[in-house]
């Protein structure tokens, strides 16, 4: 277990953040703003590395990253879009999806920006809104909550591997399998639902690299297989490209620490798969980092019980194409809104929260569940009909447009 910092917290109530990808980090900042003391536990023996990039467009989240004072550094480490071309079995190109499509206004790798959000929590800002000196963000990694039980004035909260403490809020920012979700709201199974289909990426080693000459993708009905060396991997020398694969299946039944029962799971779903997914897909077993999960869907009837909130794709996830991270740095930013402006009164803070918060990722959602079909479309039929669409410049253009709306639908106190 290790410790982000080792100054002593005074001053301000506690806040207890399960996660330290994106949401965590952000939702700390603005609690430091604001004179709360904030805990960040997360699982991982330090930050995550690697993972898909993420990407930011529309004008609400570029103005929380900026007034978030992070949005230029982002930029300095922007990967941009990758296109990609759909091709046939033979190679020959289909469609193509153009670099802004994947890549929003600003892009950048997932670990990336949850690094700058880390740094930015504990070293910024020095001082309060109200001038007075920030309280210190405290990170304890290696960690993880077992049971949270509210008492008259607080949280108590015991953990895998430290001692028992007592916090005046709780924030669940973990993720789609939130911990905190399952411990304060009831079981996985009642939040999140699958929509049909499962999603996997992995690193191809430097040996491979006459499978990634360009990003393209290969569809079957239900499956798609797609390599590339993308602009975000071009000068690491350990890696010759990045293999991205979704298709479609009933809910499966596996242990997510299981990284190698995931791998058979990814070869079994493209047996006699064609193109040169027999030499692509095998590459999983040497992979040192997978990221394998279904494309699912949250949905929490309410977002806070008691002293206990939940923010980012733990309340409203889609985990792909929801543009969740954009939605997460919102969330962070208006919850710590609500709760200065209710003087600390979190009932009235997160039930303001939920009611600002809920259109937007709603709407925001709908593209969460449309992207499997988009990717892997289910039939033949459906996978012309999607290249054709690409192909429309007016339709990929009016898509365009809808994110950008879609990302923009909420306003953000000045």
């Amino acid at each position: 277990m290790t410790y982000g910092t080792t100054r002593a917290a005074a001053g301000g109530p506690t806040v207890l953040i399960s996660g330290a990808s994106v949401a965590g980090p952000a939702v700390a900042y603005w609690l430091r703003r604001f004179g709360y003391r904030p805990t960040v536990v997360e699982v991982a023996p330090e930050l995550r590395d690697g993972g898909f990039a993420v990407d930011f467009r529309g004008s609400a989240s570029l103005a929380v990253l900026e007034r978030t004072g992070v949005l230029e550094e982002i930029r300095r480490h922007r990967t941009s879009g990758s296109p990609m071309s759909f091709i046939d079995e033979q190679g020959h190109e289909v469609a193509s999806l153009p670099p802004e499509f994947a890549g929003g206004e600003v892009e950048i790798l997932r670990s990336d920006l949850s690094r700058i959000l880390y740094e930015h929590s504990l070293h910024g800002p020095a001082a309060c809104a109200d001038g007075a000196e920030a309280p210190p963000t405290e990170y304890v990694f290696g960690d993880s909550i077992t049971s949270l039980v509210e008492t008259a004035d607080g949280v108590r909260v015991t953990f895998e591997r430290g001692a028992p403490r007592t916090f005046s809020l709780v924030i669940g920012a973990d993720g789609l399998h939130s911990t905190v979700r399952r411990l304060a709201f009831g079981p996985e199974d009642e939040f999140v639902s699958h929509l049909g289909y499962y999603i996997a990426g992995w690193d191809l080693p430097a040996s491979d690299t006459d499978l990634a000459t360009r990003p393209v993708g290969y569809n079957e009905p239900g499956r798609l297989v797609s390599v590339g060396r993308t602009a975000r991997r071009a000068g690491d020398p350990e890696c010759a490209g990045e293999v991205f694969v979704v298709f479609a299946s009933d809910q499966l039944i596996h242990d997510r620490r299981d990284t190698e029962g995931q791998k058979k799971l990814i070869t079994q779903a493209y047996e006699r798969c064609g193109w040169r997914a027999p030499e692509v897909i095998p590459t999983v077993w040497g992979a040192d980092g997978l990221y394998f999960d279904s494309i699912s869907r949250v949905d929490v009837p309410r977002w806070s019980t008691g002293r206990t909130a939940l923010l980012g794709d733990a309340a409203y996830g889609a985990t792909v194409g929801g543009m969740g991270t954009g939605a997460a740095v919102v969330g962070a930013y208006v919850l710590v809104g609500e709760l200065a402006a209710a003087d600390g009164d979190h009932v009235t803070a997160f039930t303001r929260y939920e009611k600002r918060m809920r259109p937007f990722v709603t709407r925001c959602q709908e593209g969460g569940r449309r992207a499997g079909e988009f990717l892997a479309p289910p039939t033949r039929e459906a996978i012309n009909a999607r290249n054709a669409l690409l192909n429309d410049p007016q339709a990929l253009a009016a898509m365009l447009r809808e994110g950008e709306e879609m990302s923009a639908a909420i306003e953000l106190d000045a």
